[in-house]
């Protein structure tokens, strides 16, 4: 089974090797039919610490790391400021 790719920004990077990445998606309202953003917070891991406030990444589903570490870097798409 493929692992899931999901594309986020870094909202932090104050841990020790790990990230915190906020991904929207758009889902309709229930009711109206309306897009709607929706944002989750996902922790992955960065091995290097290489990932500052603002990136754009990609982040691959992994074994569990820790408690609530079930993401890993996979690279990074676009430098923010």
């Amino acid at each position: 089974m493929p692992k899931k790719v999901l594309t986020g920004k870094v909202v932090s990077n104050k841990m020790e090797k790990t990230i915190v990445v906020a991904v929207q998606n758009r889902i309709p309202h229930i009711k109206y039919a309306k897009p709607v953003l929706k944002t989750k917070k996902f922790k992955a891991h960065d091995e290097n610490n290489e990932c500052k406030e603002g990136d754009i990444v990609e982040i691959i589903e992994n074994v569990p790391i820790s408690k609530t570490k079930k993401w890993m870097l996979k690279e990074i798409i676009a430098k923010g400021e």
